[in-house]
């Protein structure tokens, strides 16, 4: 048996955490395609908090990718650093910003092919930007979405891939598209890491976690 839930099961808790999560979309400020890709690519292994912080300046200096090649790898790094893992981020956003203007004419690519394609770009960050810029319904599998997804039962695996499979697998096509903004959403801010509660979760009947606290 591949999946502990059956599909009202799943239907029931999809929309219990639509009820539980009425905004369904990323938490990073962005105001076109272009500054949401460079704001999820700052994203690995840092917080949208600290990204959102610094990206209103960053976008004021860099507002194009010819801005930021123009600006330069270690001004760029300088700039970034409270983020975290500055100089590779650096040197990726500009070899991206390269890429886009050669290959792209500067225009964000539309298919998980040519984003994987972007030094940086891997495809949490790909499947985020498809489903955020492009309304295509991926599931992108960051740590939160991980998490829930194999604390709950809705989908258990050992590898992101694996995870991100089951969930297209058993997520109804009517979810999908904000299926990961839920899962991310409901793991960020109630089923955290640690210091998680069950009794304040919306779909504790639905979870199959066998360790539920009050």
């Amino acid at each position: 048996m591949s999946f502990v839930f059956d599909s009202r099961t799943v239907n029931r808790l999809y929309k219990k955490l639509r009820s539980s999560i009425p905004i369904a979309r990323t938490e990073l400020v962005y105001s076109n395609y272009f500054e949401l890709l460079i704001a999820v690519m700052l994203t690995a292994q840092a917080t949208d908090k600290i990204v959102n912080e610094v990206t209103p300046s960053l976008f004021k200096k860099c507002p194009s990718p010819k801005n930021f090649i123009l600006y330069g790898e270690k001004k760029l790094a300088h700039l970034i650093k409270r983020i975290g893992l500055a100089p590779t981020k650096a040197k990726n956003i500009i070899l991206t910003c390269q890429i886009l203007l050669k290959n792209h004419n500067g225009v964000i690519p539309k298919t998980r092919e040519e984003l994987v394609e972007l030094p940086g770009v891997g495809r949490k960050t790909a499947n985020v930007v498809l489903n955020e810029a492009f309304g295509i319904p991926t599931i992108a599998v960051d740590t939160h979405v991980f998490r829930v997804a194999n604390r709950t039962g809705l989908a258990k695996g050992k590898t992101v891939l694996e995870i991100e499979k089951k969930l297209i697998e058993v997520t109804p096509d009517k979810w999908k598209k904000d299926a990961h903004h839920y899962l991310i959403l409901h793991g960020r801010y109630v089923c955290k890491a640690k210091n998680f509660k069950c009794s304040n979760c919306s779909i504790k009947k639905e979870c199959q976690f066998k360790n539920k606290t009050k």
